[in-house]
């Protein structure tokens, strides 16, 4: 029976199938290796006006003119790294970049809800400030901000969120006073934690449990325990607990501020925060009726910070639209280099700032539509 695959045509044919599955299988090598690298995309821009809801105070009727925008960050096969590297407006970040030393990537979720909450927080106290109300605040304790993998915190079950509220029966107010009472204890110590644990919705709601008491043994000094210098406390710490944490804050506000960011992480959405806040309290637009974008963190003080993924923050906003973007003054040049020419980006370092440039643009002052008492 004649052979119709000429022998040379048959191998050559075997080697071409064999090439084939060569590329096939390391295409899905690729595919199922993840590489601890991130990727930034632009995600979306968005009126922060519905996402706004106050009571107890009184407010104008909702706008459209003021626009946060996100970014989307996810985890990367190796296959997805060099597909990605062919398509435009990618930033990659390295998993170094956004955790502490020692922190597992497993608590990014949770960190970006909790900054999300402490940023919802700091947008209302700033916003009621900035129009004249006085908000009282008083510490509530030490929240944690990060557990270090295989710590005497971790083994003892503190997570993202959680809020220690006292130190072998003494009451904890503040981050340092948790660094204080811990700070020269011997490695071995048994530590009784006061802990109101925290519970983190599929949505980014957080919300606290009654406080029980949990036991941790303290370790020797790995990863620093916390941020920052407290007063008093001097000299490297004897031992460790292996935990990042902030002063938990509780203000007294004149009224009820939500502001709805359901499954949306991160601090970046401040400052459009707290300008939607303003402009829902006040007589008269603060845009000018323009289409503002804002990007940057907001602290209680009305400070503006700086924030990641700003490239790819200004595709969404030009995108949606908007004709001005406020970003953290020393963004404005990747802001600027990214921006359509119909894209007007301004730089600020605070909420004044941002309000006078608003108001140079043609926006009205903030005046709130029910004065503050005593003004």
């Amino acid at each position: 029976m004649h052979d119709p695959i000429p022998p040379r045509h048959r191998r050559r044919w075997t080697r071409w199938l064999t090439g084939l599955a060569v590329v096939l299988a390391a295409i899905l090598a690729l595919q199922a290796w993840t590489i601890p690298e991130y990727a930034l995309t632009p995600g979306d821009a968005r009126a922060v006006g519905p996402l706004v809801s106050i009571h107890g105070l009184a407010t104008a009727p909702t706008r459209h003119d003021i626009l946060l925008t996100d970014v989307y960050l996810q985890t990367l096969t190796a296959w997805q790294w060099i597909i990605m590297h062919f398509e435009s407006h990618v930033q990659f970040v390295s998993s170094a970049a956004l955790l502490d030393p020692g922190v597992p990537a497993s608590e990014l979720g949770a960190q970006g809800y909790l900054e999300m909450y402490d940023s919802k927080q700091a947008a209302a106290v700033a916003g009621l400030r900035a129009l004249g109300w006085s908000v009282p605040a008083r510490g509530t304790g030490a929240v944690v901000t990060a557990v270090v993998g295989a710590s005497p915190a971790q083994r003892a079950g503190l997570a993202v969120g959680d809020q220690i509220v006292g130190v072998d029966g003494h009451p904890v107010a503040s981050s340092c006073d948790l660094v204080r009472a811990i700070h020269d204890l011997p490695v071995g110590t048994r530590v009784r934690l006061r802990v109101a644990p925290v519970r983190i919705s599929g949505t980014g709601r957080l919300t606290w449990r009654a406080p029980r008491t949990i036991e941790a043994t303290s370790g020797r000094p790995g990863a620093p325990a916390v941020v920052g210098s407290c007063p008093g406390v001097t000299g490297a710490a004897h031992s460790w607990l292996g935990l990042a944490v902030e002063d938990g804050v509780a203000y007294h506000l004149p009224g009820d501020v939500q502001v709805d960011t359901r499954s949306i992480g991160g601090p970046s959405a401040g400052l459009a925060m707290t300008l939607a806040i303003i402009d829902q309290l006040s007589r008269h637009p603060i845009t000018g009726h323009r289409v503002v974008a804002a990007t940057g963190t907001i602290a209680p003080s009305g400070q503006v910070g700086d924030v990641g993924g700003v490239a790819e923050k200004t595709v969404a906003v030009q995108r949606a639209g908007a004709t001005v973007f406020l970003v953290p003054t020393v963004e404005v040049a990747t802001a600027r280099a990214a921006a359509s020419p119909g894209l007007q980006v301004i730089g600020v370092r605070s909420l004044a700032q941002a309000l006078a440039a608003l108001a140079q643009l043609g926006g009205a002052a903030p005046q709130p539509l029910q004065a503050p008492p005593g003004s």
